[in-house]
């Protein structure tokens, strides 16, 4: 009998593999190849089939513990991570990967939890736990039904990988997800890390780039009063220094860099995409990456297809969440 595949890393051709990986999962997968992706490894829906078989339905809400054998697994998995990124204790970043998550028809973004600044493999199983028990969050369910998914078949992959402490973060739009004009790609920025962004919390940086110059056609520097930043056991959210709050979050070269990114990405996936990424000591990182969903019709193209066909696009910036 075949053993469960509990962990897959990055690297492994298996972590191609949504219905074990998740679309999360799976997608940054592909792209690590011929992008800085931080490294990690994914528990897999065989793990989220094994810990929730030992857990009474009315538990999987609030959580329980994990297997033994897979409390090894994890143990030793983060061990080995720690050993391939240099750092001890690593700093890890815990997210799901739903099967049917970051789809072209439906994104989940915001639905699960997601943990930063996880230090320690107690800190790492507490926040798996956390991730893997909000797949059935009234808020999750409700999102589902909304979807027209089986509430009853939740497959739910989580990632754990390495944490990128950012000085500055984005979410980028290879398109523009409310007029859906495709010509400019569309920035949301600001000091620290994301969370600010996909939260809502604060008014970030607005810059648009002109797909073919690379140049920034437009930019709205955001009053930037908080932002995120690591702290012992997490997150913080924090004032930004008040001499900052008025300079923009990105360079011109900053931004060219993301909207390069994304524009390689949209040609790699073959649609218009939403791209959450970070710069650490001037390194640009790729965090995420999914389809935009509910993506309006672009207004310069004319409403017969030419050959090339249209995009069957669906996102907006609410989506643009973890």
């Amino acid at each position: 009998m075949d053993v469960p595949l509990d962990i897959v890393w990055f690297d492994d051709q298996r972590s191609r593999d949504i219905a074990l990986v998740g679309g999360k999962a799976a997608s940054l997968s592909r792209l690590a190849s011929g992008h800085r992706v931080p490294p990690g490894f994914c528990l897999t829906t065989a793990a989220y089939d094994a810990w929730s078989r030992t857990a009474r339905p009315a538990h999987r809400q609030a959580g329980s513990p994990l297997p033994q054998s897979l409390r090894a697994a994890l143990r030793d998995a983060y061990a080995e991570l720690g050993r391939r990124c240099g750092a001890d204790p690593l700093r890890v970043a815990v997210r799901s990967s739903a099967i049917d998550e970051d789809g072209v028809d439906a994104s989940f973004a915001g639905q699960h939890e997601t943990f930063l600044n996880i230090v320690g493999v107690d800190a790492v199983t507490e926040a798996l736990i956390g991730c893997w028990s909000s797949g059935r969050s009234q808020r999750a369910l409700a999102y589902r039904e909304g979807s027209g998914l089986d509430a009853n078949g939740i497959h739910l992959a989580v990632l754990v990988q390495q944490l990128v402490p950012a000085d500055a973060a984005a979410v980028v739009f290879s398109a523009d997800p409310v007029s859906g004009r495709r010509e400019e790609v569309v920035i949301d920025a600001n000091f620290g890390l994301g969370e600010s962004i996909v939260g809502g919390s604060v008014t970030p940086d607005a810059y648009r780039v002109d797909k073919r110059s690379g140049a920034v056609v437009d930019r709205s520097i955001g009053s930037k009063t908080v932002m995120h930043i690591p702290v012992p056991g997490g997150t913080r959210e924090v004032p930004v220094p008040r001499p900052l709050r008025a300079q923009p979050a990105l360079t011109d070269e900053q931004c060219a860099a993301c909207a390069a990114l994304a524009c390689s990405l949209e040609a790699e996936m073959g649609h218009p995409v939403d791209v959450e990424c970070a710069f650490h000591d001037g390194q640009l990182y790729l965090l995420q990456c999914r389809a935009i969903t509910r993506l309006p019709s672009d207004p310069n193209e004319t409403r017969a297809p030419d050959r090339h066909g249209e995009h069957d696009g669906t996102d907006d910036r609410l989506d643009a969440r973890p």
